[in-house]
């Protein structure tokens, strides 16, 4: 077959199943999907007025340099326009940096179980992968420290982590930057970030003009509610970042999606309460998994990751049948657990309901 040897040992993303899938499986009226971590209170209102009030000429081509949308966010993170580099959600950034610096007789440094998607690519570009075990969901800097050699060329931090939702703190991120050698590429992911305590969050303009070797990846596809639109960016050094550009599309983010994102960006009110819902919600659901006995990752994120009395796919059928779409651990590298999205009081509520029956079936050894 043509083509890359790994490709024949890798996988494409399988999804989950979609809703209209699950309604029409199950014969369910109603399915509450929290599988994906999405913003269960949509987007901003000013996103929908401008769908309504501004058409498109979508005969023409977009911006390729995104220019009005990178003006935008340079001048709310206080960056230079030359920092930045626009993708199809931040999955799309995370291709260019493997493409820009990873090849045969390299390798790249990640903690494991983390997000997929560094270590998928990295392996397309014919990197060797170094994988050190999380601790408790937690990376182990330490360990990752002691991981990188001369073939190093990218290392890969995720904070919010994904699948646990636990953050590296400040202190730990500075010790492990001021050991990582300057001419190994570190990319912090943080899809999460507006979702982290204002005290637990990284300054980046402080990092960025500490360490030259800095890729702050960021999406407008969680707090925002943009999914659907894919437009993630990075923010890093003009000199890193011009090699990304090269390597970038021309065309790879579209005119109705950098319209749209400008809007958002504007809606200060929406994030907060976005952020004030989910964690109110979250600390009533983890009160619940407290008192039914359920344990759970620390969690920083629109999202938790709760170990489950049996296996996971189990779990996760059980309450598939039941019209909720969680995300199995198995899958994630985290046995015997589920991700869920906090979603809204109301549909927590109902999925309270559904694992407290869930626990009293494996009481009675309904189910094992």
């Amino acid at each position: 077959m043509i083509g890359k040897r790994v490709l024949n040992e890798l996988s494409a993303y399988k999804q989950g199943m979609q809703t209209s899938e699950v309604q029409r499986t199950y014969n369910l009226d109603k399915i509450v999907k929290l599988a994906s971590n999405e913003n269960p209170y949509g987007f901003s209102p000013s996103v929908a007025e401008e769908l309504t009030v501004n058409g498109q000429a979508f005969e023409l081509y977009p911006d390729g340099y995104a220019s009005d949308l990178r003006t935008k966010v340079a001048n709310k993170l206080g960056v230079h326009l030359d920092q930045l580099v626009f993708g199809g959600g931040s999955d799309e950034v995370i291709t260019f940096i493997c493409r820009a610096f990873l090849y045969e007789g390299t390798n790249t440094v990640m903690a494991t179980p983390t997000f997929s998607q560094y270590r998928h690519h990295s392996l397309i570009e014919g990197a060797s992968i170094r994988e050190v075990p999380t601790v408790n969901g937690k990376h182990d800097l330490a360990s990752m420290t002691e991981a990188i050699d001369e073939q190093t060329k990218v290392v890969w931090l995720c904070s919010p982590d994904n699948p646990t939702g636990d953050i590296i703190h400040p202190e730990a991120f500075e010790l492990f930057m001021e050991q990582c050698p300057n001419d190994v590429i570190v990319v912090l992911d943080e899809a999460y970030y507006e979702y982290v305590p204002y005290s637990f969050q990284l300054s980046l303009n402080e990092s960025l003009e500490k360490y030259s070797n800095l890729v702050v990846l960021r999406t407008f596809s969680k707090i925002y509610g943009l999914a659907g639109l894919r437009v993630g960016y990075g923010v890093t050094s003009e000199e890193i970042a011009e090699k990304l550009n090269v390597i970038r599309g021309p065309f790879n983010t579209s005119s109705f999606a950098q319209q749209v994102v400008q809007v958002a960006l504007d809606d200060d009110d929406f994030i907060a309460v976005s952020k004030k819902k989910n964690l109110e919600v979250k600390n009533s659901f983890k009160a619940f998994l407290d008192e039914i006995g359920w344990e759970y990752y620390e969690s920083f994120t629109n999202f938790l990751l709760v170990k489950t009395p049996i296996d996971a796919d189990k779990a996760t059928h059980y309450l598939l049948e039941r019209g909720f779409i969680v995300r199995s651990g198995n899958q994630l590298g985290y046995p015997n657990t589920f991700r869920l999205t906090i979603g809204t009081k109301e549909d927590m509520e109902d999925l309270q309901a559904v694992i407290k029956q869930l626990q009293k079936d494996v009481d009675e050894e309904v189910i094992k």
